[in-house]
């Protein structure tokens, strides 16, 4: 029988992708591991993996195609022994459900007028049924034929995945649990940016949203709505970090950028103070043992957050080298999931813009973001004598469920020490 080949969740976050390009065509044999496709997610483009064997019997999706949902069929995989008659009319690719437009309401003939707060539509929530399974089709049809629960199914495929194999290994009638549906109840809410603009007859420009742009949008709405956000800002003097990286420089090939000294003094000033590094949870506090930092990096798409791992554990020049190579991908939309999707600690710099201080948004489910603002000569005492010095103003925007105040100071305090004198991180 004919095996459909699904739209594959690549990210946790992936409800749809774009299928950017076909590897295979109609007729070509794969087998479980081949490259078949490269897909666009909303961070990066990834290549989707062949899971079954057999000979590509049907292309229903053409590349190019934008808005493709998860687990919508893209080809037909036929098996051994089948042709292309056997291949039957699949459903076409469907993209993810957009709210109802709204029609703005014709303006009272008064001087100024002022928009009433219209009722838009607003999509059903989607519903959790779980942790996601990941199984190919075939493994897929014979656990339903079996009543077997695909949960109780360790995968051997490719990246955990369940295939044919392990399904016909595991005991058959226990069933799989069923979900309920939840309905999300009409919310009212004032009028959009585009059916405002419309009503006051203000000249614009559309551009579609990106995948990116659009998850952007949603997780920053979300942790602004659901992160109680606390800051804390301070002052870091970097004279003595700037003669250091001028002469570590001029001994090295690999150039050692300021930004990368931040990461290892947030990195060591976590180890320090480890309630820092911190995440909340229904479950309870998570506190980790590495610490794993993000760093903001601007794309032509948006914002996108690779991490340098345990970054406690690496010296100036190796985060420095993993630096520039994760920062290349990320503008190049060629960062794996695993490198920008974790970390427990963020860091956004906007320095180099000229930003003399701002508060960063919390990246969910991490307990706190370091934004840090450009260095400038300021007047400052010291010991009675008004001197000049290069100061840096970072700010800590906190979780205040994961991270109390007195524990974002106190590593605030170790972080200014590791900055201030930059020595302290060689040791």
């Amino acid at each position: 029988m004919p095996i459909q080949i699904l739209m594959p969740a690549l990210s946790p976050t992936m409800t749809e992708g774009k299928l950017g390009k076909w590897l295979v065509k109609e007729g070509d044999m794969v087998k479980a591991g081949d490259i078949m496709a490269e897909i666009e997610t909303d961070k990066a483009t990834m290549e989707f993996e062949a899971v079954d064997e057999g000979r590509i019997g049907k292309i229903l999706v053409p590349e190019g195609t934008e808005g493709v949902a998860v687990n919508t069929p893209i080809a037909v995989l036929l098996e051994e022994g089948e042709s292309a008659g056997d291949v039957k009319a699949a459903p076409a690719p469907q993209p993810a459900a957009k709210p109802a437009a709204v029609v703005p309401a014709a303006p009272a003939a008064v001087a100024a007028p002022a928009p009433a707060a219209v009722p838009a539509a607003v999509p059903s929530a989607p519903v959790k049924t779980g942790e996601r399974v990941f199984a190919s089709p075939l493994a897929r049809r014979i656990a339903v034929q079996n009543n077997i629960d695909l949960k109780a199914v360790t995968g051997s495929g490719p990246h955990g995945r369940i295939v044919k194999a392990d399904v016909e290994k595991a005991p058959k009638g226990v069933a799989a649990p069923t979900a309920k549906a939840a309905v999300a109840a009409p919310v009212a809410a004032g009028p959009g940016a585009r059916q405002l603009a419309d009503l006051l007859k203000m000249p614009y420009r559309v551009e579609p949203l990106s995948g990116m742009r659009k998850t952007i949008a949603r997780r920053l709405t979300e942790s602004k709505q659901t992160v109680p956000h606390f800051y804390l800002t301070i002052d870091c003097e970097i004279d003595e970090l700037l003669a250091l990286r001028k002469r570590l420089n001029a001994k090295s090939e690999a150039k050692v950028s300021v930004n990368d000294f931040l990461i290892r003094a947030a990195a060591l000033a976590l180890k320090k103070v480890p309630e820092a590094n911190a995440s909340y949870d229904e479950s309870g506090m998570l506190y980790y043992e590495h610490a794993d930092i993000s760093v903001a990096v601007a794309t032509p798409n948006g914002l996108i957050t690779p991490i340098v791992k345990q970054a406690e554990q690496k010296g100036l020049t190796q985060i420095a080298t993993e630096m520039k190579d994760l920062a290349a991908r990320a503008r190049d939309g060629k960062l794996k999931p695993d490198e920008y999707q974790g970390g427990t600690f963020s860091i956004s710099n906007l320095g180099m813009f000229g930003i003399k201080q701002f508060e960063a948004v919390i990246n969910p489910p991490q307990g706190c973001i370091l934004a840090v603002g450009m260095g400038e000569e300021r007047a400052i005492v010291r010991k009675g004598q008004i001197v000049p010095a290069t100061i840096m103003t970072v700010t800590l925007s906190v979780d205040h469920r994961a991270v109390d105040g007195a524990v974002g100071a106190q590593f605030l305090q170790a972080f200014k020490g590791y900055v201030d004198d930059p020595l302290t991180m060689l040791l």
